[in-house]
């Protein structure tokens, strides 16, 4: 019997799906097995429905069909209505008709399968004199009849919403698999469910979500909610003799002008997390007050390695960036 106050083990897991790692924990590790059988079966169904890479999945289908109405799951139609939601709510600047921009920027294959490019700045987008007209107006989602009609030429791509909406309905999976609280990160995009343990759920924000718990960074808690971090310094890689990223300015057709390195978000659900941050890499220098203006807590890095810190988001501890012995202060994401 576990005396009062003693805490509970956690338990943890980690593997690779989506094309990067997935991090598991929950707060009664006698409660793991289940939770990541949950997981597995959420992301290999979202990866059937959403991936750009797999010929067999409905996204490709989608793709490979535009301009005619295709029949869909309600898994896809849900992730399209996101995808959609996303753009309306940050006037195009998360954009899922950007598929074709990222193929012609090099990123035409799984992350895995893409080397990536030596360390540095990626370079700033080549100057540009035409603007691009947005194309998710003119997707159509029809309930009724349960398909997607994408205008002809477009292609689609849910990586800046599908990542993070498969966090947040992975922990609730989870969650309800295991009946405890449930953690899940993936590709450092992470979203909890159910009760924390105690102390809150300590996260590393740093560039890379694969670093040691000593890369440079910050260390906070949450108690529930979620962060997420878009990055213009990991998904990095060489095209055409210059060094390119996976954030596209859907204004431009280009990856976006490098002003941040980082920008990382807490908010009631990752899904908002990373709509916020996406959004706010593709704004570059007018992101601090637009973020602000949403009262969500955010950390943004420029490539000078100067933070800004907003809204509830906790100042560093330390002003080298070196790992605290505790968290800082917690994230009060779910008021966010």
């Amino acid at each position: 019997m576990r005396s009062r106050g003693q805490q509970q083990p956690l338990g943890a897991a980690s593997w690779s799906a989506l094309g990067t790692r997935v991090v598991l924990r929950v707060t009664d590790a006698s409660a793991l097995a289940p939770a990541h059988a949950a997981v597995e079966q959420e992301l290999a169904a979202i990866d059937r429905a959403c991936s750009r890479f797999r010929d067999d999945s409905e996204l490709s289908r989608v793709n490979a069909l535009a301009g005619r109405p295709v029949r869909a799951s309600e898994l896809l139609l849900d992730a399209l209505e996101v995808a959609l939601h996303a753009a309306r709510s940050t006037d195009g600047d998360v954009d899922p008709t950007v598929g074709r921009a990222l193929e012609l920027a090099g990123y035409d294959r799984d992350w895995e399968e893409l080397a990536a490019s030596p360390a540095g700045e990626p370079s700033p987008p080549p100057r540009i004199i035409a603007r691009v007209r947005p194309a998710w107006p003119r997707v159509r989602v029809h309930r009724g009849s349960g398909t997607v009609c994408t205008p002809a030429g477009v292609r689609l791509d849910l990586g800046a919403t599908a990542k993070a909406w498969a966090a947040d309905r992975a922990a609730r999976a989870a969650a309800r698999a295991a009946a405890c609280g449930a953690l899940v990160g993936i590709g450092g995009d992470i979203s909890t469910c159910g009760d924390c343990p105690p102390g809150g759920w300590l996260v590393r924000v740093t560039d890379d979500h694969r670093s040691e718990p000593t890369a440079r960074g910050q260390t906070v808690a949450i108690r529930d909610g979620a962060i997420a971090t878009s990055s213009t310094a990991v998904r990095r890689w060489q095209h055409a003799g210059r060094t390119m990223h996976h954030i596209i300015d859907p204004h431009l057709g280009v990856p976006a002008q490098p002003l941040w390195r980082t920008v990382s978000v807490a908010a009631a659900d990752c899904t908002q997390a990373n709509i916020a941050a996406t959004a706010a890499v593709v704004r570059g220098a007018a992101a601090p007050a637009w973020l602000q203006s949403l009262a969500l807590p955010a950390r943004l890095v420029d490539w000078q390695g100067h933070v800004t810190t907003l809204a509830a988001w906790p100042a560093p501890a330390c002003a080298t960036g070196a790992p605290p012995p505790q968290r800082d202060a917690y994230l009060p994401a779910s008021a966010a």
